[in-house]
């Protein structure tokens, strides 16, 4: 199967180590000194609770042609990158695409995608569960033996499927399909946009949770709220037992939160500042949209956040 990665951070890094154990052809898209790195040294990965180092081999691409077709494409990326790409990507004759991370508006990506190329675009939404952090020359990973991704269709089921099926065959590594990813991925927004938002210092470097009492009920509040404006469009939160723990569980919710607080697990999964604040101002949309009252939200934006 020829396929290319397109983003080579953690996250597409950690995805192409899978696809070429896999037995896939790979290509990495990257530029600058880590398209070099990645020519002379190949994937590297520290795996953290693995205790382990991995090397895979791939071929790096600095861009993607017009003529250069691969059966599937991963686009894994920070989500405020993803509009400097689309462009590319409809010019590129290559069918299909599966945009994986954080996604506020998947169906405008997919209509521009559509629209604008000269053959039909087939497009699928993924999120791959997993994180960590860019270290020297090496990639800190925090997934598990066995990969996940939760992946879906805007219009029905995955149109290539099969393909997926095949690229991942000989993989240790899941394909969750969702049969509202959309929906899944709105909801997944809400609870790391309000980790991620309380997270950065006036520098906007990475810090630590305060970890205090009324940090934490504001944050759990604001999860809360978060629910009510996805309600107010529509939306249920996916996974439903997400919900269940934000509003029936507040007890065992506050005790989570607290031992995050105290971990440095937060800087592996944290994103980045630029990501959060895009994250921030389509959450800002939809509150403005639906008009629901978010007191905690505003607590929190005036006492810890810089957003």
């Amino acid at each position: 199967m020829k396929v290319l990665v397109y983003g080579a951070g953690v996250l597409g890094s950690q995805l192409a180590h899978v696809l070429v154990r896999g037995g896939n052809d790979v290509t990495i898209l990257a530029r600058g000194k880590r398209a070099e790195e990645l020519e002379r040294d190949g994937v590297v990965i520290r795996h953290v609770f693995q205790f382990r180092t991995t090397v895979d081999p791939v071929r790096v691409t600095r861009e993607l042609k017009a003529e250069d077709v691969y059966d599937l494409i991963f686009v894994v990326m920070k989500y405020n990158d993803f509009p400097s790409v689309l462009p590319i990507l409809a010019n590129n004759r290559s069918t299909n695409i599966v945009i994986v991370g954080n996604n506020a508006d998947a169906r405008s990506m997919q209509t521009y995608l559509e629209d604008n190329s000269p053959v039909d675009k087939q497009v699928a939404f993924g999120f791959h569960v997993s994180g960590g952090k860019r270290q020297q020359d090496r990639m800190m990973s925090i997934g598990g033996g066995k990969g996940l991704m939760v992946i879906g269709a805007l219009d029905g089921k995955i149109s290539f499927q099969s393909l997926l099926n095949q690229a991942f065959a000989r993989a240790k590594y899941k394909l969750d399909v969702s049969e509202d990813i959309d929906a899944w991925l709105k909801s997944h927004l809400i609870p790391i946009l309000m980790l991620n938002a309380v997270s950065f210092n006036k520098e906007r470097e990475l810090q630590k949770l305060e970890g205090n009492r009324e940090q934490l009920l504001h944050m759990i509040g604001a999860l809360d709220e978060g629910i009510v404006v996805l309600e107010a469009m529509g939306i249920d939160m996916i996974p439903r037992a997400q919900a269940k723990l934000i509003r029936k569980h507040k007890r065992l919710l506050y005790l989570l939160l607290k031992i995050y607080s105290m971990l440095p697990v937060h800087k592996l999964v944290a994103g980045s500042y630029g990501e959060i604040e895009a994250m921030d101002r389509a959450f800002t949309d939809w509150k403005s949209i639906t008009n629901v009252p978010t007191p905690h939200w505003d607590a929190l934006r005036r006492d810890y956040t810089i957003l």
